[in-house]
């Protein structure tokens, strides 16, 4: 058997980490390693447990969750976060996936797809919630990347597609026939020609202009 996911619960509600705890510790694949109260102490904690998932809330007093999600990114912290909170506004799904949140869920989510989420975002998929792709779509055109589309090879927007459907890069490299390094190195440079900081970002470029013709 694998080793479980090691989760770290950021929430400062108490109930709401003691209700996620309750839950996770009855998933033989899913180890909760420890909580915190607000980013602060969230970031704190990864860097002490290194957790390979952390379910964070966004709103929190003092460090809130995207202030934490940036600072995690400037340390190389590796954990996927998956935020998972009560707010719906576009003003709160699209700065936390533009941090670098590896997808996003709604408190209210059955309990059951809580622990897919954490396995899925764990696998190194993007998870995106439907009504969380029309939050960004309906979001100002970023201009991150804008027009350079073109600029991408025909194997590259191959790719590109297969992350945008949430396609970890073995996945992709299984579909396309390819080794897991070159796909890599095609991730790579699709970041470097979008001028994109990771793949949640390419995943959001990709569903933007899809969308948009």
């Amino acid at each position: 058997m694998d080793d479980p996911i090691r989760v770290l619960l950021v929430d400062d509600h108490q109930v709401v980490r003691r209700g996620l705890r309750t839950f996770l510790e009855v998933q033989d694949d899913i180890e909760v390693v420890g909580e915190a109260a607000d980013g602060a102490e969230g970031v704190a904690r990864a860097e002490e447990l290194r957790p390979a998932v952390i379910l964070m809330d966004v709103r929190m007093p003092g460090t809130d969750g995207i202030d934490a999600l940036r600072k995690l990114r400037e340390l190389g912290n590796p954990a996927r976060v998956l935020i998972v909170t009560s707010f719906t506004e576009r003003r709160t799904v699209v700065p936390a996936l533009r941090a670098g949140a590896a997808g996003y869920v709604y408190k209210d989510v059955d309990p059951d797809a809580l622990a897919a989420a954490i396995r899925s975002v764990h696998a190194g998929h993007v998870l995106l919630q439907p009504e969380v792709a029309d939050a960004i779509l309906t979001q100002e055109e970023a201009n991150s990347g804008q027009g350079r589309g073109g600029s991408l090879t025909e194997r590259e927007r191959e790719v590109l597609g297969l992350i945008a459907d949430g396609r970890s890069n073995r996945e992709i490299a299984r579909a396309l026939v390819l080794s897991e390094k070159t796909v890599k190195t095609h991730v790579s440079n699709i970041l470097m020609k979008l001028d994109l900081a990771d793949r949640t970002q390419a995943a959001l470029w990709a569903v933007r202009h899809e969308a948009s013709g």
